[in-house]
């Protein structure tokens, strides 16, 4: 068993001043192409799907809703890139080409692979907001000496910036933290251009410590007083 240190600990100095936050930034564009004019409905959507082909719609302000559909193996190749579903596409719809991003993949229950798309159109001169992955790198030797484990608290991070300063992840380092150790929305430099749109006292990252290491150091704790109490 674990237990979780307490989100609402005061915030450590170290996180203030020493938190290593490396948060990338690289633009990413790639085109794909999709139709129009597909049939709509659970029918016909399970028969463009066995086809290798999923359904997907466009939309955004101004103009009304497009169904298409796109090829499985294209959509595949396009978001193959470090910026993954967040890569910025053009849109190619029978020759007029459109600034998009994946606002949704649904996927299949069982399966898990793509069963439909919500693209959405974009001014790549306009504020966006996106999710962008957390990743953690460096290890905590403190957390790990204490028989405890750095656990993300979230898997993404939601940031409102224009398309080309969107990051492809935000990576935290955690080497410093120690057991009672919360980063926090707050503490996390983004790039410039890129704002949080969390509550900046989020826990992103806390540690965990399991009941038997818990256990142990009172044990110790109490070993270590019972002779000062006998004296």
């Amino acid at each position: 068993m674990w237990a979780l240190n307490s989100t609402h600990l005061p915030r450590p100095v170290w996180q203030l001043q020493e938190a290593g936050i490396d948060s990338l930034t690289v633009s990413n564009t790639a085109t794909l192409s999709a139709e129009v004019g597909r049939e709509t409905g659970s029918a016909a959507s399970r028969r463009l799907r066995a086809a290798d082909r999923i359904p997907a719609v466009l939309y955004g302000h101004g103009m009304e809703p497009i169904s298409l559909t796109v090829v499985r193996r294209d959509l595949r190749v396009a978001i193959s890139g470090p910026a993954g579903q967040n890569t910025i596409l053009t849109l190619n719809v029978e020759g007029k080409n459109y600034s998009a991003v994946i606002k949704e993949l649904q996927r299949h229950p069982v399966r898990r692979n793509v069963a439909h798309i919500d693209f959405i159109q974009i001014d790549l001169t306009e504020e966006i907001t996106m999710h962008v992955p957390v990743v953690l790198t460096g290890t905590a030797k403190a957390v790990l000496s204490a028989g405890g484990l750095v656990d993300p608290a979230v898997d993404t991070i939601e940031v409102r910036t224009t398309p080309a300063n969107v990051p492809n992840e935000i990576a935290i380092d955690i080497s410093a933290m120690q057991t009672d150790s919360v980063i926090r929305l707050g503490d996390i430099k983004l790039p410039a251009g890129v704002v949080a749109t969390g509550d900046a006292d989020m826990p992103v990252a806390t540690v965990l410590i399991s009941r038997a290491a818990t256990e142990a150091a009172q044990a110790a704790a109490a070993a270590e007083a019972a002779p000062e109490a006998t004296a």
